[in-house]
């Protein structure tokens, strides 16, 4: 992301965009809470090619290598073509986030009982689906091999020692404090509420995709959740039964941050690199910056 220096109205976490239009500016004061501006879409997106090349770099030495690394790759490039999904309100203001940070919840195992810990993985605009398998294994691997809980779970765990009046306080303070960018990092970084985007891989659990809220608390634009792989037969250009694959994804979406037009972008985006994966196996040649 740009290298700027911090001025005043910037938070740790964003730099404050002060070249939005009058309107853009008004939208969090006509709606001040999150789920104010909470919008649902749905696509099924044709996976054939990108399951082809999955397969490919799984024989290639990318084992495990899958939709969930491969549809984060994606929203990374759309934001370094499209920077303004990369926004948030917060405080009645709107910021650019200062990098590009993927939330996901990854359970210990596949079983009813397991625990379940939320990771968050910080990534650049230019990097590519390799760097998303690296980045995302490493996070994996450092959870799996704790002997401790996590920055998430420990300050859950801190939090929830405290009586209910007293826990309700704290809260209302850690609040205030996020309203005005005032949290320090160590929670931002522990906090699954804070991020560029949330994603969830239902098709793990052998189940469709649902609409998932966003949180009012924190800082978070995008929740995409997929499903299950599934087969389809239909008439190709050339009138022959073809079977193709596709998946379904449902995305939730603060409407604060870009308008309607800018979120087609991004889908017409996401629809050409599912059709030509390949390119997301290279940084992009060029970088966009949100405005100031």
């Amino acid at each position: 992301m740009a290298n700027t220096r911090r001025r005043m109205g910037d938070r740790k976490d964003g730099r404050l965009l002060r070249s939005l239009n009058a309107f853009s500016k008004f939208i969090p004061y006509i709606m001040p809470q999150r789920v104010d501006r909470l919008v649902g879409y749905e696509e099924s997106f044709e996976i054939s090619e990108v399951d082809r090349r999955l397969r490919q770099l799984r024989v290639e030495g990318y084992k495990g290598i899958g939709l969930l690394h491969f549809l984060i790759a994606c929203h990374i490039r759309v934001i370094s073509m499209l920077p303004g999904v990369n926004r948030f309100i917060a405080g009645r203001r709107v910021y650019a986030h200062n990098d590009i940070s993927i939330v996901m919840t990854v359970k210990h195992s596949m079983s009813v009982d397991a625990t379940e810990t939320t990771i968050k993985v910080h990534f650049q605009p230019t990097d590519t689906i390799f760097d998303v398998y690296r980045k995302m294994n490493e996070k994996i691997e450092e959870i799996k091999t704790a002997e401790e809980d996590n920055n998430t779970e420990e300050v859950a765990g801190f939090f929830a020692k405290f009586p209910r009046f007293l826990l309700r306080f704290a809260l209302t303070i850690v609040r205030i404090m996020d309203y005005f960018g005032w949290l320090p990092d160590s929670i931002v970084e522990a906090s699954p509420f804070h991020g560029s985007m949330i994603i969830t891989d239902l098709g793990s659990l052998r189940i469709g995709p649902v609409y998932h809220h966003i949180y009012n608390f924190g800082t978070l634009p995008v929740f995409i959740a997929f499903g299950s792989k599934y087969r389809k037969y239909e008439i190709s250009k050339k009138r022959e039964l073809v079977e193709n694959k596709y998946i379904d994804t449902k995305m939730v979406i603060d409407e604060g941050i870009v308008d309607g037009h800018y979120y087609a972008q991004l889908l017409q985006a996401y629809r050409y690199m599912f059709q030509h994966p390949e390119i997301l196996e290279t940084p992009p040649t060029k970088v966009v910056e949100d405005i100031f």
